[in-house]
């Protein structure tokens, strides 16, 4: 892959739960991704997104959140606008509050994607459905072709 962008950090962040099928979409994008050695590139797994997180995603210029859907017909990839209304539940926090929380007490400005793939599955149970496999297939296609392109650049 050589055209990937050297001049700024990516984090690339898959999110979810292993333990309910394709919950675990975001971390087995990461779990897939991570050993190709891409250049620029760093990943990042968790259950959930939390506000510590605010800190880890400041030291980039890139970060693509990840996680698992049932709001899309497959793959799809937005931008995030950071949200000045920090919101909690008992669960996890979006990643438009981790990206307002970023902003706000580090005064540092990533550009944040969401890559939300779809999840049909969520028994559990451990390992992803047949469906989620192909989803996770054309995930991963999409993010390495847009590295390859240079489509994800820093804000200026």
């Amino acid at each position: 892959m050589k055209n990937i962008n050297k001049r700024s950090s990516i984090l690339i962040f898959g999110f979810g739960n292993p333990g309910r099928q394709d919950d675990g979409l975001g971390i087995a994008l990461v779990d897939r991704l991570e050993p190709l050695d891409l250049p620029s590139c760093t990943f990042e797994q968790n259950y959930q997104l939390n506000a510590e997180d605010a800190l880890l995603i400041a030291d980039y210029d890139i970060v693509i959140f990840a996680d698992a859907s049932v709001a899309v017909a497959s793959v799809a990839l937005t931008e995030i606008e950071p949200s000045h209304e920090i919101g909690f539940t008992t669960h996890a926090m979006h990643p438009s509050s981790v990206v307002g929380l970023c902003n706000e007490l580090y005064s540092k400005f990533p550009k944040c994607y969401l890559l939300e793939m779809r999840g049909f599955e969520w028994e559990m149970k451990e390992g992803l459905s047949e469906e989620a496999e192909v989803v996770l297939r054309e995930a991963t296609e999409m993010i390495l072709s847009k590295l390859e392109k240079g489509i994800f650049t820093p804000s200026v």
